[in-house]
């Protein structure tokens, strides 16, 4: 005989939205800071940036509010812009985030496709145009974590190229997003800062 009576208990669980994150990200990233090992990293508050030879980092500045909102890395023809947000500890935000992004890029008039890539869903866009009026490609990224969600931004080469592509989410994936213990509601921005010597 089944017990109904707990079925009304149980929807709220039902309606939580899974997370989605490779299966490895607690070894391979990207990491929650109390899943990082002791290593040289660029402090930028919410990210910690592993340093490499060739590799430049642009931080992205709202201009009203003077804020930094996103982290940009170039190396080797890609870029990758990063973006760490608060998320409950139970669900995910990421596939409610893709579907806001989603809609957002075609309001925009970009060919958009959802695709299943090496981190998991992700959104492969052609924008109307880039700087020379070319069509302009772009792969969006995101990852589920411990009280987080780390959104990339993947530009350049390898938004059409697989094997530059394995390069850039190799970038991602040796972030580390530090959460920290303060309230935050979900898709809150974690605050970015400037560089500090760790």
């Amino acid at each position: 005989m089944t017990d109904t009576t707990n079925d009304e208990d149980f929807e709220p669980e039902e309606e939580l939205v899974e997370k989605s994150a490779p299966a490895d990200r607690g070894e391979a990233g990207p990491l929650d800071e109390a899943e990082a090992p002791v290593r040289p990293y660029v402090d930028l508050g919410g990210l910690r940036i592993v340093p490499r030879p060739g590799m430049q980092m642009r931080l992205e500045v709202e201009e009203k509010t003077k804020r930094i909102v996103a982290v940009t890395l170039e190396h080797e023809g890609s870029t990758v812009q990063l973006q760490p947000f608060a998320a409950p500890r139970s669900e995910g935000i990421w596939t409610p985030v893709r579907e806001v992004l989603r809609a957002q890029l075609e309001r925009q008039g970009a060919t958009v496709d959802e695709a299943d890539g090496p981190l998991g869903p992700e959104l492969r866009a052609r924008l109307q145009s880039g700087p020379d009026g070319a069509p302009r490609a772009v792969r969006i990224v995101g990852v589920d974590g411990p009280r987080w969600m780390l959104q990339g931004l993947i530009g350049g080469q390898a938004a059409v190229d697989d094997e530059r592509a394995a390069l850039a989410v190799e970038l991602f994936r040796s972030t580390v997003v530090c959460r920290g213990d303060q309230p935050m509601p979900p898709r809150e921005l974690i605050p970015l800062s400037a560089p500090k010597p760790v």
